[in-house]
């Protein structure tokens, strides 16, 4: 990304996936000689490169102080980067729980100040444990129908209305479901499921996975299933639906956290995603676990909508609400009425459309919640967009299924 630094202009890069914890700012005209970082060309041809930038022939201690600097950042695909890779993935799959990943950046790591955000995004006197909903709505008879509901994975910062209008639906009634959540798995494999036996810990406390429902999915897909799934560990999709869910039930909430990997292959290359075999093997048996468990689960989709402007690949500066966003809404709103419908079908033919150039990273746990879930409609309770950044917008909403 552009450095964020004034003083310190130039391509700011990152590990995304945390194996590295280095932050490098590569200078403006330093910028292009990582193309010669492609496992094609050769150091000599970097020397040349750097050359012709700096009109200079003597650039060897330059050279080296690049390739050195991405060589212990962990930027370059070496044993360095191996070595990294190992040694978290090996941490996380011998560690008990899975930790916090975003408190502190996402959300306040202080209980206190966790419990005065919570209260400013639910919209009021909020404590774990205590329901979300207001003592006008607590009086009203609850819903018995309520499948699930759908929030943004966005950080709650920016869309806590939308977060707030599909929590508040969740009163006490729900507290001993399993909460089943489909998360989008950003670094995921496509088509593939990221499951996880350790529990979620928050500021709030520990939650409990429902290890009996991860084991039958592993053992009735394999093919389908990454098992201690390392994406869990920086994954926030997930992250923040456990926060809200024990912010209104307390830490002892009962989860079943799935990571939905893209279904690029039906984007891309056509047909269903249940064309791929082990998509179609993970849904059937999600899709039978659904009918025989009943009301004991209710379903959380951790889901954002498009993603438009420079920061995405688009060629234009994206403002929420105004130009081009305009037309995204529009279109934002009819895979809405699809999902609504209980449509998995027409919701999957207009993602496809150009390729889902709206870079909506939540089609596939909608498309799975729909085909698993057959018989709910829905319902938007409120849909936002958001500026991330001055050229950049992100869409999401707030659903009820039922």
């Amino acid at each position: 990304m552009p450095s964020p630094v004034e003083d310190r202009p130039g391509l700011l890069i990152r590990d995304s996936f945390r194996y590295s914890d280095s932050v490098v700012i590569i200078p403006p005209p330093l910028v292009q000689c990582l193309t010669c970082f492609d496992g094609q060309q050769t150091q000599f041809d970097l020397h040349a490169m750097l050359v012709e930038i700096s009109g200079e022939l003597q650039v060897g201690d330059l050279e080296d102080q690049l390739i050195d600097v991405l060589t212990r950042s962990g930027f370059l695909d070496d044993e360095t980067f191996q070595t990294m890779k190992e040694l978290r993935e090996r941490e996380f799959a011998e560690a008990p729980v899975r930790e916090p990943s975003h408190a502190g950046s996402g959300y306040p790591e202080n209980r206190d100040e966790l419990h005065e955000t919570m209260q400013h995004w639910m919209g009021g006197s909020l404590s774990p444990g205590v329901s979300a909903k207001t003592s006008a709505e607590t009086s009203q008879a609850p819903s018995p129908t309520l499948l699930g509901i759908a929030a943004p994975h966005v950080s709650p910062g920016g869309g806590y209305e939308s977060y707030r209008a599909a929590y508040r639906l969740l009163g006490p009634e729900y507290k001993d479901r399993t909460f089943v959540i489909l998360g989008t798995s950003h670094y995921g494999a496509p088509e593939r499921f990221g499951l996880t036996r350790k529990p979620y810990v928050t500021p709030w406390g520990e939650s409990r996975t429902n290890v009996s429902l991860v084991d039958e999915l592993t053992r009735r897909a394999p093919g389908a299933v990454a098992t201690e799934d390392y994406c869990h560990a920086v994954e926030h999709s997930i992250e923040f639906q456990v926060l809200f869910l024990q912010s209104i039930f307390g830490p002892d909430i009962d989860v079943l956290p799935i990571l939905c990997g893209s279904y690029a292959q039906s984007i891309y290359h056509g047909g269903k995603p249940e064309s791929t075999e082990n998509v179609n093997r993970f849904l059937g048996v999600l899709g039978e676990i659904a009918a025989r468990e009943g009301d004991r689960l209710l379903w959380v989709l951790g889901i954002d909508m498009a993603h438009m402007g420079k920061r995405y690949g688009d060629k234009f500066e994206a403002l929420a609400n105004e130009n081009d966003m305009l037309a995204v809404g529009g279109r934002d709103r009819q895979r809405m009425e699809r999902m609504a419908a209980g449509d998995a079908v027409g919701f999957w033919e207009l993602v496809q459309e150009n390729r889902d150039d709206l870079k909506w990273c939540g089609s596939s746990p909608v498309y799975t919640f729909l085909k698993v879930m057959p018989n709910v409609r829905g319902s938007v309770e409120r849909y936002e967009q958001w500026n991330i950044d001055p050229h950049s917008v992100v869409s999401f909403a707030g659903m009820s299924f039922t």
